[in-house]
């Protein structure tokens, strides 16, 4: 049985993630029941959208909120990292009362350098909320349509008259992720540092046998929106970097968000990021995975960015404001199924509408509660699952009696629970 589409399904999918957020070799975590067809539910996640779209948002608050609610957030963060497998962790809250931004731990465990509120860190399937807004926008403009069939730009997709764009974007049309493929996982942990084309991705993808009838049932698949960036790149004539500076970056002032095209560089300031994503890694001693190269997740996955540009940008995804016009966004704001779940191009729980992402070594969730205008960021470096896990592997001080969470996520929830609406998310195996 497929995963239904629900918030399950936020995290990246990288090598050993399969479809969600689960760790090596572990299928996903349980989810809510949904139907088979789950686009046939009534999208309620989001309470009012036509309020949420229309309002007209003063400035952000970006004056220190007040001492008492500050002090909530950073026992709810302080609480939640010492539980959460990281070295360090970044944070920025905002809400009408003001930003709270601080970092918790160590960037550099060898080191003991700490960690800092400026460094840069790999978003991971963050980047999937940026390149379905871009296909959005393409809408707007009538380049393209979301209910194009794939085969009109890209040539040999399974079912490629029939998935259409929609259905990548809502990860609805049973597209393999390439990360399903045996042998590339181990050309990937083979040669960590390897460059990929985009084409080699999708040719992987394509190749695997069909997931399910396009339009029926839900699983999270990066080939899905690699396939996107191809389009995006088809319909504009210009490299998909370029597309995301001049839409997106440019327009919201999103000067410490970058894409690294085939490059594993990192802008400074950044952490060393821990794995026990690796054939090496073992409890005692994760990998150090900062310098693996990211082009394995291309549009899917390899975006570079920092806490305060996340700040913006998650305002700007969860309102449109900057981003898109109000029918887009109302589109979008009511594209998940039922009360939470995956829509288009982004999650939602509880009225939080975001995505985390999760490459090896760095862990991020980003996310807007529409209910308050509030914002919430969370950054390790670390994709490390601690708690209860019956599956992902965990390091030796692992707590128990913890739901099974990734990092960033952990101290996520901990956050919004101190907001007055907690998140919920599926539980990692």
């Amino acid at each position: 049985m497929r995963r239904p589409r629900t918030i399950a399904a936020l995290c990246v999918g990288a090598a050993f993630f399969l479809a969600g957020c689960s760790g090596p070799a572990s299928t996903a975590p349980p989810a809510t029941p949904s139907t088979s067809d789950s686009s046939s539910q009534e999208s309620s996640c989001v309470t009012d959208p036509e309020a949420v779209i229309a309002a007209r948002l003063p400035e952000a608050a970006t004056d220190p909120m007040t001492a008492e609610l500050a002090s909530q957030i950073d026992a709810a963060a302080a609480a939640s990292f010492a539980v959460a497998a990281s070295p360090g962790a970044i944070v920025f809250v905002q809400t009408p009362d003001g930003t709270f931004s601080k970092a918790y731990g160590v960037a550099d465990p060898t080191t003991g350098a700490p960690m800092t509120t400026d460094m840069f860190q790999r978003v991971g399937s963050v980047t999937k909320t940026f390149t379905v807004t871009l296909v959005l926008q393409l809408a707007e403009e009538g380049a393209l349509s979301l209910d194009d069939p794939i085969g009109t730009y890209i040539d040999g997709v399974p079912n490629g008259d029939v998935v259409t764009l929609r259905q990548l974007s809502d990860m609805t049309s049973g597209v393999a992720s390439y990360t399903f493929d045996d042998t590339w996982l181990q050309a990937f942990m083979g040669d960590p540092g390897r460059v990929w084309d985009p084409q080699e991705l999708v040719d992987i993808g394509v190749a695997l046998p069909p997931l399910f009838e396009p339009g029926t049932e839900f699983d999270y698949s990066n080939t899905n929106t690699v396939l996107l960036g191809q389009v995006v790149e088809k319909v504009t004539g210009q490299d998909v970097a370029t597309v995301f500076a001049e839409r997106i970056f440019g327009p919201l002032g999103l000067t410490g968000t970058s894409d690294p095209g085939a490059s594993a560089a990192f802008p400074e300031p950044h952490p060393r990021g821990y794995t026990l994503q690796s054939p090496t890694a073992t409890p005692e001693d994760p990998t150090d995975a900062t310098d693996w190269n990211p082009s394995w997740g291309w549009t899917a996955g390899q975006l570079i960015s920092n806490g305060r540009d996340m700040l913006v940008y998650a305002r700007a995804l969860g309102t449109g404001q900057g981003l898109l016009d109000a029918e887009s966004q109302l589109e979008r704001l009511t594209s998940f199924p039922g009360a939470a779940g995956y829509g288009l191009g982004m999650g939602c729980s509880s009225g939080w509408v975001g995505h985390a992402g999760e490459l090896p070594g760095f862990n991020s969730s980003v996310f807007y509660d529409t209910s308050s205008d509030s914002t919430v960021i969370t950054m390790t470096n670390s994709d490390i699952a601690s708690g209860d896990c019956a599956q992902s592997p965990t390091l030796l001080d692992n707590p128990t009696g913890e739901l099974c969470s990734s990092p960033a996520t952990r101290i996520f929830v901990g956050i919004s629970e101190a907001l007055g609406n907690p998140f919920v998310p599926a539980p990692k195996q």
